[in-house]
């Protein structure tokens, strides 16, 4: 009986052998892209569809996503509305809605999605999907509502809504199921996949300079891909209206990009790549060795960090001022500062006005040309090779209020002058602080100086490097990381976020921002809209709890910038 059980699992391990053999000796199966026709503004691929779709819809951060209020609003906003508005042309013209399941009925394992125009949401769908799967979907069971057509001597079938004029054809060609909102497109892919020629309709989106440039510049493909043809995505309305980040200017300078997404339990890593139309000037080595250099001194409880190589003199002034002395010096004082009138119900203000002055207009200062600080002046003849931002947050002593400290390094060409670094801080900061020079005065501390006043703020020099702080605690943290060894690569820039860390204490700080806004609707029967940091902002953090902390990367080699986004999961 032993030796019949160690035959058969002897026979089960060469059969799987001979079959693991005879897979790896199969021509690999073709690209997606070589069934695409030209013309594509933005191609995505997916190497498992249908295991991303799945994931989704089993994922906590879905469930909670669609039972928020945020989402209540933005189901019914005029992008969500927008969307809607095609979802329901689709639906007229194909006989049937596109719901979740009839998208985990088309969905196979390699996919690829190529959209044409963004407006009319014009796309061509290919999914490798068992042809015996295929007849089990929607779309094969309705054929007979739709006219029958003919490519690459493949039947393919077309509906058409005679109001809205949309179109809705699909083919199912071996075991690749294809759907298109245009018959042209699915009629070129069928040809395409025949390898039959017809003039320019066999062109495919592979044989265009912007695809073969940013595929070529990337490494290998990832779970997900997605290449854009920023060229023609840039100029459109559609793309200056709807896309968040807004940064339309910055984006002209790129003609197309690339971006791959690995994914695994622990985490998330997209790596993209963006061409520039014309190649910079090289950026000299230095500073991209500085800005990678400065990652080591950040602590290890740091909730965010940024690095840049070779900043500006103004981004230089504009971060010491925002982060360290600007707080301090405080706006116009409120009582004389008249409210704006508002034309309501009758309300004059609310309880936070009862200090505002409103029997006279507000006070005009003359516009006087202001000369430039001794502290703008010294980081203006100091040749700066990289900036080191870094933030945290942390309860005060009594619970209530959640404090934000901050620090800055700067690394010049050559070492600081420390008299003149103090002498330019506290010239900026005394006509705030005193009116007869106390609090402005240095004292000397282990490795630091510390102004003598209320104000703690803290500054050190180190040769290279210039660090203030408005926390002295903060700043002892960082000089304690000097005998670190760098382990980042030259970059442009580098930042992180210690989501984890700083979750909760964000909540509540923007939650303490928003209060005095959070007031019932007037209007019967209408719901308040959601305040954008208290419940939006941590809505969305709510629901990436899961993420505990983001890095970013950006490196340029000539033409090419290169950018690596990672997500660390803990659950």
């Amino acid at each position: 009986m032993k030796r019949v059980v160690i035959f058969l699992g002897i026979a089960l391990v060469c059969a799987a052998i001979g079959r693991a053999a005879y897979q790896a000796a199969l021509p690999p199966a073709p690209p997606l892209s070589k069934y695409v026709p030209a013309g594509s503004l933005l191609y995505l691929e997916a190497q498992d569809f249908s295991a991303l779709l799945t994931n989704w819809n089993s994922s906590t951060q879905k469930k909670q996503w669609v039972a928020t209020s945020n989402y209540e609003v933005f189901s019914r906003s005029r992008l969500f509305l927008r969307l809607k508005g095609a979802s329901d042309q689709f639906a007229a013209a194909a006989g049937f809605p596109p719901s979740m399941n009839f998208l985990s009925q088309v969905a196979g394992t390699r996919s690829a999605l190529a959209l044409y125009d963004i407006g009319n949401l014009e796309f061509l769908y290919v999914t490798y999907l068992p042809s015996a799967k295929s007849m089990q979907t929607t779309l094969w069971q309705t054929r007979a509502k739709f006219d029958p057509r003919s490519a690459g001597g493949v039947t393919f079938y077309i509906r058409r809504d005679p109001e809205s004029q949309k179109e809705v054809a699909f083919a199912v060609s071996g075991d690749y199921l294809l759907l298109a909102t245009r018959e042209d497109l699915m009629a070129g892919a069928l040809q395409l996949m025949s390898g039959s020629q017809n003039g320019t309709q066999d062109r495919t989106i592979e044989s265009e300079q912007w695809w073969s440039q940013a595929v070529a510049s990337a490494g290998p493909a990832g779970d997900l891909r997605l290449v854009m043809n920023l060229e023609k995505i840039v100029p459109s309305p559609y793309f200056r209206t709807y896309w968040v980040q807004q940064n339309i200017s910055d984006m002209k300078q790129y003609s197309a990009a690339v971006s791959d997404l690995f994914r695994s339990d622990k985490q998330y890593r997209e790596e993209r790549v963006l061409l520039r139309k014309t190649a910079p000037a090289p950026t000299p080595a230095e500073g991209l060795e500085a800005a990678a250099d400065l990652i080591r001194l950040i602590p290890e409880n740091a909730g965010i960090y940024e690095t840049k190589a070779y900043p500006s003199t103004d981004s230089c002034v504009d971060l010491i001022e925002t982060k360290l002395l600007a707080p301090h010096l405080g706006p116009a004082p409120a009582s004389e500062v008249a409210p704006q009138v508002q034309l309501t119900s009758g309300e004059t203000g609310t309880g936070s006005d009862l200090e505002t002055r409103i029997d006279q207009a507000a006070v005009v200062r003359p516009v006087r040309p202001q000369s430039k600080s001794s502290l703008e002046d010294l980081l203006g003849k100091t040749q700066i090779l990289a900036s080191l931002q870094v933030q945290s947050t942390e309860h005060d002593q009594s619970g209530v209020f959640i404090g934000i400290h901050s620090a800055i390094v700067l690394t010049a060409a050559s070492d600081w002058n420390e008299a003149a670094v103090q002498s330019a801080v506290a010239d900026f900061v005394a006509p705030s602080l005193t009116a007869s020079g106390h609090g402005v005065a240095w004292q000397q501390k282990s490795g630091y100086s510390q102004l003598d006043g209320l104000w703690p703020l803290a500054t050190a020099v180190h040769g290279k490097y210039l660090l203030m702080s408005g926390d002295p605690a903060l700043l002892e943290a960082m000089l304690l990381n000097f005998n670190r060894k760098p382990d980042v690569k030259p970059a442009v820039f580098v930042a992180g976020f210690n989501h984890e860390r700083e979750q909760a204490n964000f909540a509540r700080f923007v939650g303490v921002i928003d209060r005095p806004s959070l007031e019932p609707s007037n209007v019967p029967g209408m719901e308040r809209e959601p305040q954008f940091f208290s419940e939006n902002m941590a809505s969305l953090s709510a629901t990436l709890a899961g993420i505990s902390a983001e890095k970013i990367m950006v490196r340029v080699e000539g033409d090419k910038v290169l950018e690596t986004v990672t997500y660390e999961w803990s659950r």
